[in-house]
């Protein structure tokens, strides 16, 4: 097993390299489609906007390779923005198309009263589907740590893992299809259920 974290130009490289390295993982760098070689998963780290991300993509050629990694059902793991350009388009960045592996469109919250946006802080994340091989040993309802102000809808529930509630609005906290898992939280953030996340995704 080879693990890439695909640097875009933007992303928290750091701590998700910190994270895999507490698992015994060295991982590489992607910055093209050339450094890529014999990797057998891929993690795209999430911080940034929308627009400037899928630009960053474009530009790096990372665009349409990532459409056909995914598509080969090869492993993949999107964190926040690395989870949100999976989808259609996003209302963050009106006329720029995200990879749209995932069929549904990214939302702002609503500003309802008393409500801070962005969405910052720990919060549970609810299994759909109890424990499965990504979701093994963490238990019905996880905290996890989140920093975000949109977040995806899926047009086909059948696709969501876990839920997670921030004032009246319940959104997808993540996703999975075939080998790729994707997740609007912060696992390198979020401390042994963040590590287990990633462990279980690696199947350690």
């Amino acid at each position: 097993m080879k693990v890439g974290i695909i640097d875009y130009g933007g992303g928290n490289l750091r701590s998700v390299a910190n994270a895999l390295r507490e698992l015994g993982v060295e991982p590489i760098i992607i910055a093209s489609p050339a450094d890529v070689a014999d990797v057998t998963h891929l993690i795209l780290p999430g911080q940034g906007a929308f627009g400037d991300t899928m630009e960053r993509l474009e530009t790096r050629g990372l665009d349409s390779f990532l459409k056909n990694w995914i598509a080969a059902d090869r492993p993949y793991f999107g964190i926040c923005v690395g989870y949100q350009i999976l989808f259609d388009a996003s209302q963050e960045a009106p006329g720029i198309a995200g990879l749209g592996i995932v069929p549904g469109i990214v939302r702002r919250f609503t500003g309802e009263a008393g409500l801070k946006i962005p969405h910052m802080g720990w919060n549970s994340a609810v299994s759909k589907h109890g424990e499965t091989p990504v979701w093994k040993a963490l238990g019905q309802d996880p905290y996890f740590y989140f920093v975000h102000s949109y977040f995806p809808v899926p047009l086909d529930p059948a696709v969501i893992v876990a839920e997670t509630t921030y004032g009246t609005q319940t959104f997808a906290a993540a996703v999975a299809k075939g080998t790729m898992f994707a997740c609007q939280f912060h696992p390198e953030k979020s401390q042994d259920a963040g590590i287990r996340l990633i462990r279980n995704f690696l199947g350690l």
